[in-house]
């Protein structure tokens, strides 16, 4: 029976559906099923992607027309954000294979371990589920008040200009490009819709491909922690047999080698997008993180405000996760220590000192190889957006003077 990861696949599964994603279930290349599990998922990414591209366009207009330097990052951050989401998507699919060999591995690591009635690896399962939780509801929380601010913003500004001039004044939450007037009462309705729903994927988007990788890395977590506890028991305190610790030992290296494979097969998922995403995240902080500052309106200056939260929170907890991932994997060698191996003979001590000596190379996730998926990393980043911020202040600067 599974401890932990088929409960939490089952509390973020409806996100993928909403975007038309099926993870935990098998494609074939007919054009039935192409036709029922991807169609959605097609009709979504064009429906977004007509607003990414008239974005784009729009950025590029506005810097050829010499629009101000607030007007060009208003929509800046927005369409990073959607070329993002659109990234983290698409690698998951592009990885379907991948990602259901992952789901295999995670699920027979879990049902091969026997918690029976010990109290020590049913504290750590819970401890991990609740903690998973908790981040995922925190996630939701942040991400439904950036939305809502962004759906409703316009329709505030509109409400404060028409209680000070008496007249109504058409305003949409992004700057797009469109082959009409969108501000014509006959055509706004139907793009203010179309822009809340392109905003609504993309950030479920965000929040099904962050919440599966945080999942995963809680499993991933779990496992080394539940290794790490049997590693320390291995010697018992009385009745040592050699044998049979050396069967104990083999075991729990096979377990090891499974464990730190799903690290890898994890890291061949996400590596990519993480590049990205590690790329990215400095700009957007950087711009929304500008645009709190330097747009008067209070409905807009809300609506950045809870962006760079939700901005600073993904990347922090991407590189928490990663950092988690590595500091659990080095504990094993720490439980190779702690397992009483001064009392053994000296052929069951050179065992545990081999595996000390392996366990030593951490597990880890990166960013295609570039930068290590840690807290040391979204210092990093954090670092480069202050850098960045301190720029643009210096060339607005100029401007308002």
């Amino acid at each position: 029976m599974s401890l932990l990861f088929d409960e939490s696949l089952k509390s973020i599964d409806y996100i993928f559906k909403f975007v038309g994603i099926y993870l935990d279930r098998t494609i074939l290349n007919t054009a039935e099923h192409i036709i029922k599990f991807r169609s959605l998922y097609v009709i979504n990414f064009l429906w977004l992607n007509t607003d990414v591209i008239a974005e784009i366009l729009w950025i590029i207009q506005g810097a050829r027309h010499g629009k101000s330097l607030i007007e060009l990052t208003y929509i800046a951050p927005c369409t990073t954000f959607c070329i993002l989401a659109n990234i983290k998507a698409l690698s998951l699919l592009l990885n379907d294979d991948k990602v259901k060999q992952l789901f295999k591995q995670l699920r027979d690591m879990e049902n091969n371990i026997n918690i029976g009635d010990e109290i020590v690896k049913k504290k750590i399962v819970a401890e991990e589920k609740k903690f998973l939780r908790a981040v995922i509801k925190a996630l939701s929380v942040v991400n439904a008040l950036t939305l809502i601010l962004f759906s409703l913003s316009p329709v505030l500004f509109m409400g404060l200009e028409y209680k000070k001039s008496g007249q109504i004044e058409l305003v949409l939450p992004f700057l797009i490009v469109y082959p009409f007037n969108p501000y014509d009462i006959k055509y706004w309705p139907f793009v203010y819709m179309h822009q809340i729903w392109s905003a609504n994927l993309v950030v479920t988007q965000f929040a099904g491909t962050d919440c599966l990788f945080y999942t995963c890395c809680t499993s991933i977590c779990t496992q080394f922690r539940l290794l790490h506890h049997d590693i320390e028991t291995i010697i018992p305190e009385r009745n040592f047999g050699e044998n049979e610790f050396l069967e104990k030992f083999k075991k729990l290296a096979t377990r090891h080698e499974g464990i730190m494979q799903s690290v890898i097969q994890l890291e061949s998922i996400y590596t990519k997008s993480t590049l990205f995403n590690f790329v990215s995240s400095s700009f957007l902080i950087c711009l929304t993180g500008f645009n709190v500052t330097a747009i008067g309106d209070i409905g807009f200056m809300l609506s950045f405000l809870s962006f760079l939260l939700t901005s600073l929170m993904q990347i922090y907890l991407l590189c928490f996760y990663g950092d988690m991932v590595m500091t659990s994997s080095m504990e094993v060698s720490n439980a190779m220590y702690n397992s009483k191996w001064y009392t053994v003979s000296a052929r069951a001590a050179k065992h545990l000192y081999v595996g000390q000596m392996r366990a030593q190379k951490p597990s880890k996730l990166t960013a295609f190889g570039y930068a290590d998926v840690n807290l040391n990393a979204f210092r990093k980043i954090l670092s480069t957006a202050c850098s960045y911020f301190a720029l643009l202040q210096t060339m607005e600067s100029p401007t308002q003077a």
